[in-house]
């Protein structure tokens, strides 16, 4: 694919899947739908921006989404998050309000909806689909990004050091099959959306959780964002 950037760790892992059947046929559905004149989100360079961002060896937990928001300017290839000045989705906005209750910080600990500083601290956010059509939800499932991500998935709860997998809703929770290893952390709760947060994701605090196993094996995460990125 063209102007593929992903970490040396993860290509090396992944080069076969890169010339395997359902990539290429997955390759030639996307040139389709660039020729047929549709926008695609996100831009090509940023398809792979999570592996990008968090190399194999140094994910220390994964919060899995479905696929890209479909909306302009938004997607920019990290799972629930958006580029820097737009504004919070709906879904972002009740990931923060369960972090804020869960480890008692405030609104203002959360100045944008862009979780780089997330990724730098190793959360690998990764959609189980990579691209979208602008305006069309999920019109990209079923064309083989699924068999590339579940691969993702495998290789992280096979590795020895330990993971937190943070999987909400149905859909994510249904890769928990491919989480082996018994030294990881997986928590399950209902998806952040406004329409099923009430039902547990709210409450759910996997965020502390997630900071105490984080504790035993190296460090918690710093679950602010934007502050960093202001102070500098």
């Amino acid at each position: 694919m063209a102007d593929v950037r992903l970490s040396e760790s993860w290509f090396r892992l992944l080069e076969r899947e890169f010339e395997s059947d359902y990539m290429r046929s997955l390759k030639a559905f996307l040139q389709a739908e660039k020729k047929a004149g549709e926008s695609i989100y996100p831009r090509g360079s940023e398809y792979f921006a999570a592996l990008d961002a968090v190399p194999f060896e140094t994910a220390r937990v994964v919060i899995l989404g479905q696929d890209p928001y479909h909306g302009p300017g938004q997607a920019h290839g990290l799972s629930f998050s958006v580029r820097p000045g737009v504004p919070v989705p709906p879904s972002l906005g009740n990931i923060y309000k369960e972090i804020q209750q869960d480890l008692g910080l405030s609104p203002s600990d959360f100045v944008t909806g862009d979780l780089s500083s997330w990724a730098k601290q190793g959360v690998l956010l990764l959609n189980s689909v990579l691209t979208v059509r602008r305006g069309a939800a999920a019109s990209h499932r079923g064309k083989g990004w699924e068999s590339f991500t579940d691969k993702i998935i495998a290789l992280l709860g096979a590795r020895e050091l330990p993971l937190v997998f943070m999987l909400w809703g149905s859909f994510a929770q249904g890769k928990a099959a491919l989480i082996e290893g018994q030294q990881h952390l997986v928590l399950k709760a209902p998806h952040p959306s406004p329409l099923s947060a009430h039902r547990g994701f709210f409450g759910c605090r996997h965020f502390s959780q997630c900071n105490e196993f984080l504790s035993r094996h190296s460090a918690p995460i710093d679950w602010r964002v934007g502050l960093t990125e202001l102070a500098g």
